[in-house]
């Protein structure tokens, strides 16, 4: 069931989510060849603590997975597309890093994710994350009162199959609020129109993740999800609220 937030509650989340882009933020001036992924991790944990919130995914079990996740962020390289686990792993030149973080704020769960590309990057890595983000915004002008779902689907799949990129299949954008994972499933494909429609107090985590080969994944050992054909993949993600006056990104600047 979905659940719709006040404007007071929302401008309460709008305060956690500045906090939360202001990590990811930093996280992105600290991505360069040499760093290890753990460092990274440690970063955000420590600048989350520092801003009077908590991580959201330390000790966070999502649904189907087999233990609770043991890290502040989600940190996937290359052709791992989501929950890409921290480690001693020292970025590379031409690594491509999908950083996905959520904190809690006053009760209230934000997620936001940024692909970053390590020193000089392929070309095609480049259009994939730019097509990426182009798609998110996308489908961010259709969070609007009156569309639905599908609008938001649509927007962003048209954008990723009109570069000759694909939809990472079965992973998905959600709700959130005083859960990280709440009603309604926000797909990254969809027909106009159709679906759910979109109404004001909804709030939603929109992240398309768009693979540069078939959009086909598997699961590795640790519930990261990875594609098949070892494409690389790339991850962007703002919450945001559907209101009177349009949409609201949360987590951004």
């Amino acid at each position: 069931m979905v659940t719709f937030k006040s404007q007071s509650e929302i401008e309460t989340m709008a305060v956690g989510g500045k906090i939360l882009a202001g990590v990811l933020e930093a996280l992105r001036k600290e991505v360069e060849v040499g760093i290890a992924t753990k460092d990274l991790d440690k970063l955000a944990h420590d600048l989350i603590i520092e801003a009077g919130a908590r991580p959201a995914f330390l000790n966070y079990r999502p649904a189907g997975a087999k233990t609770a996740y043991p890290w502040t962020l989600c940190a996937s390289l290359n052709d791992v597309v989501v929950h890409g686990q921290p480690s001693d792993y020292v970025l590379r030149e031409g690594d491509i890093v999908s950083l996905d973080l959520g904190l809690v704020y006053q009760k209230w769960y934000l997620d936001a994710a940024i692909t970053v590309g390590v020193g000089k990057i392929l070309p095609e890595a480049r259009k994939l994350m730019a097509v990426t983000e182009e798609s998110l915004m996308a489908g961010i002008r259709e969070a609007k009162i009156g569309r639905t779902l599908g609008d938001i689907g649509h927007a962003i799949q048209s954008i990723a199959r009109k570069n000759h990129f694909s939809i990472a299949e079965n992973l998905v954008g959600h709700g959130i609020g005083r859960e990280l994972h709440e009603d309604p499933a926000v797909f990254n494909f969809g027909n106009r129109h159709d679906g759910e429609p979109l109404e004001e107090g909804m709030v939603i985590a929109i992240e398309p993740m768009v693979c540069a080969g078939l959009g086909a994944v598997r699961t590795l050992k640790d519930d990261s999800y990875a594609t098949r054909d070892h494409s690389l993949s790339a991850h962007f993600e703002h919450t945001v609220a559907i209101t009177r006056n349009g949409p609201k990104i949360l987590t951004g600047q």
